[in-house]
């Protein structure tokens, strides 16, 4: 199933993602943000469990920020049904 969130806090604006009915996690893309960062991210990410990704990158914050992108994702994972 495809997901779209929308981000607060952070550069990127949106992230785009796909979850299969096993909750493995494909072809993820930010709007907006570090470009390269962002892109690797999606690709470490690729093929791996929605739990798995929220407990490795939930709470990561980006300078003075609470939160970072990648925290955004774990948001947008968690909302996903």
């Amino acid at each position: 199933m495809k997901y779209e969130y929308v981000t607060k806090g952070v550069c990127s604006k949106k992230i785009h993602f796909e979850l299969d009915e096993e909750g493995k996690i494909h072809n993820v893309s930010f709007e907006g943000g570090c470009n390269g960062n962002l892109k690797a991210i999606s690709k470490l990410v690729e093929g791996m469990d929605k739990e798995k990704v929220i407990e490795i990158l939930e709470g990561n914050t980006c300078g003075f920020r609470n939160t970072s992108c990648a925290d955004q994702f774990t948001k947008a994972l968690k909302e996903a049904n």
